[in-house]
């Protein structure tokens, strides 16, 4: 009977955790009821309660999920969210045009380099120089 007693103990440890970090980690948005110190103290001073609560009556539930309860908001009335700068259609479009400019610039140095050391080996050997194309624009 104490293995049970103990099991029963650890459970509900590890429910109030749990409930504990999804109180602190959500948003104020999809916190309902309760100020959000009203629900960690009810989790801290009650865990079976307190926890069991937050779970069913203290959080929004998401948008994937079954929503039973009402009073819910539909995801598509939250504010927007910012986007990652990888998901930004703009930011990648701005990082595409500057790496492209910035190829261009490395590639046009690099074939001046090259010219001006294949008129070195030129005038070395005693060959005229060769005439330079006129840059495309």
């Amino acid at each position: 009977m104490a293995r049970l007693y103990i099991l029963l103990f650890v459970v509900q440890v590890v429910l109030a955790v749990c409930a504990l970090i999804s109180c602190l980690s959500a948003e104020e948005d999809d916190i309902r009821h309760l100020p959000r110190i009203v629900w960690v103290l009810m989790i801290l001073f009650f865990p079976l309660v307190g926890s069991i609560a937050w779970f069913v009556a203290g959080r929004e539930r998401r948008a994937g999920s079954r929503t039973w309860a009402t009073g819910l908001r539909p995801a598509e009335h939250r504010p927007a969210r910012p986007l990652a700068p990888d998901d930004d259609p703009e930011f990648l479009r701005s990082i595409e045009e500057s790496s492209r400019k910035e190829d261009q610039e490395l590639f046009r140095r690099w074939e001046e380099d090259l010219r001006k050391r294949e008129d070195d080996l030129r005038k070395r050997e005693g060959d005229p120089p060769r005439e330079e194309p006129r840059p495309e624009v």
